[in-house]
């Protein structure tokens, strides 16, 4: 087996596995910032002592060394995942997912300013492209059942958070982030528990819980490794497939309908998205 199959494979999974994260969010009957709580402890605790277990603290003690740029990743990485089950439960699930697809703008911008690089018309047009969509959906939130303005913001914050977070760990990218994610998701659900009754979850939701902590556990551990073996055009078309499938999944489970809003918005998002990354795959070739 080739590194790019390799790579590929690996990344499918993960993405596979992230799908369900949404459709978790609706079907465990707690508030959102338990749900959050839950979901960042359980996959932090079981990441960390993977980390532990295979790489000993070495790689914990390198992502310190990275200052203020690693800091900013663990703030970002933990603030994103709680505004992501809050996003969940102020919109449809759709609408949450094609507006998060709109991160590699905020990268892109993010980039220009923090770090020098140029905006190359590429992704101008993608851009263009990407707002157009994402304001086809916000018009149509007033019009779709469970969409709301106020869970599209969420989302759009979700979308410009977690960027901002990989901007900063692009300037030590010679330093592992993996073992961010769990200080990230257990520093986040360790201010949750200042605020929240993390017993509060029914006793016949537990299972769920364990579930949703699980998934998030093998689609970060497999998204983190993914990259190793592919480029990040590549990585970055597969992840569009949670665009696709999560709206499709809530739909078949929940009955929960998009809306005709949502998904043009969204298909305009995701083919702006996927042309380009299309672009820079073949060009790379």
């Amino acid at each position: 087996m080739t590194d790019q199959t390799k790579g590929l494979l690996i990344t499918c999974l993960g993405v596979l596995f992230v799908v369900p994260d949404a459709l978790f969010v609706r079907l465990i009957d707690a508030e959102p910032l338990v749900i959050a709580f839950w979901r960042g402890m359980i996959s932090g605790c079981v990441i960390l002592l993977g980390v532990l277990f295979f790489q000993g603290i070495q790689p914990i003690k390198a992502l310190l060394g990275t200052g203020r740029y690693g800091l900013i990743y663990i703030l970002a990485l933990g603030c994103s995942g709680t505004m992501f089950v809050l996003a969940i439960s102020m919109t449809s699930i759709a609408n949450v997912v094609f507006i998060i697809a709109s991160l590699p703008v905020f990268a892109a911008i993010y980039s220009r300013v923090f770090l020098g690089e140029p905006i190359r018309q590429r992704m101008i047009v993608t851009m263009a492209a990407v707002a157009v969509g994402l304001a086809i959906i916000g018009y149509g939130s007033g019009e779709t059942e469970g969409a709301h303005w106020s869970g599209d913001l969420m989302a759009l914050g979700v979308s410009a958070v977690f960027a901002a977070g990989l901007t900063a760990a692009r300037r030590v990218k010679q330093v592992s982030m993996v073992p961010a994610v769990p200080l990230a998701y257990i520093g986040a659900s360790l201010i949750l528990l200042l605020i929240v009754n993390p017993l509060s979850v029914p006793d016949a939701q537990w299972g769920l819980v364990a579930f949703h902590g699980c998934f998030i556990v093998v689609s970060a551990s497999l998204l983190a490794l993914g990259p190793r073996y592919i480029t990040s055009a590549e990585v970055g078309l597969l992840i569009l497939l949670e665009s696709v499938l999560a709206p499709l999944l809530a739909w078949a489970i929940l009955g929960e309908n998009p809306g005709i809003w949502a998904l043009s918005g969204g298909a305009v998002v995701i083919a702006a998205l996927a042309i380009s990354n299309t672009v820079v795959l073949l060009r790379q070739r």
